[in-house]
């Protein structure tokens, strides 16, 4: 398995699981092998010749990092003959009030969700195999916490200035959970396309932190909340992502009262 964007949140736990899942793993870093280089992802992937490739990397301001160098993996991917799992996100949607499967069409409202939703399609014409896992908001509960706990943290510790919307509801899902999904699919080549795998209930940012904030023994009501409409933020309000095909499959993530128990 050849992992792309090993050192990031969830290509951390995945590099985890797959030593549990018996997999080896190669993690080439961005130095060595520069998504945004045709030739030399075409090189590295093909030299190697992996059973599977999963496309973890990204930057989230960069269009060319997610959409190029989403089409190199998968053509260099299709060209080894590796099946290829590729990370999305709930954000290629615009937000309303009722969830999203996998059938609905993409309309995203920001860059980030743009550019992922245009490397979805890049990556099926170069690798018409591959399956493209939607998820939601990550976070950790071991010694990785994630971004979505640390920004709690550091507004309870005074760091920060941030703020938590009241109005702005997401599918949170455990980092580990995301990570054995992966697993759990990379020997199942009869799943593609996509596949949305994501926690079970939608939680308001305000709710996950104050949920959060509980967690690590403080007061929940100190956690500073506001609406998307106060702060006149632009963003998706309310995405909800539908994860049962993926429960049809076994595949399943925790829900918040499961993975933050004591």
């Amino acid at each position: 398995m050849l992992v792309t964007g090993a050192s990031g949140f969830l290509g951390r736990h995945l590099m985890a699981a797959s030593e549990a899942g018996r997999w080896e793993t190669l993690a080439p870093s961005s130095g060595s092998m520069d998504i945004r280089s045709r030739a030399r992802v075409l090189d590295e992937i093909t030299t190697w010749k992996p059973q599977v490739v999963v496309h973890l990397a990204y930057r989230r301001d960069d269009r060319q990092i997610i959409v190029d160098g989403t089409r190199n993996v998968a053509e260099a991917a299709a060209a080894a003959g590796a099946r290829l799992i590729h990370l999305s996100t709930d954000v290629v949607f615009a937000g309303r009030e009722r969830p999203y499967t996998e059938a609905d069409a993409t309309d995203a409202r920001i860059d980030y969700g743009r550019w992922k939703a245009e490397a979805e399609v890049v990556l099926w014409q170069a690798h018409p195999g591959a399956l493209a896992i939607r998820t939601s908001l990550l976070y950790g509960t071991e010694t990785q916490l994630g971004h979505a706990i640390t920004d709690v943290t550091e507004s309870l510790a005074g760091h920060s200035s941030t703020t938590f919307f009241t109005d702005e509801y997401r599918c949170p899902a455990h980092v580990a959970d995301v990570a054995a999904a992966i697993i759990a699919l990379a020997d199942r080549p009869d799943v593609h396309g996509v596949l949305h795998v994501a926690g079970p209930q939608a939680v308001s940012r305000a709710e996950l932190a104050q949920a959060f904030a509980a967690w690590m023994g403080h007061d929940p009501a100190r956690v500073p909340t506001t609406s998307l409409r106060e702060s006149g933020v632009q963003r998706p309000a309310r995405v909800v992502l539908d994860s049962s095909l993926a429960a049809g499959l076994g595949v399943r993530c925790r829900s918040l009262a499961e993975t933050l128990a004591r």
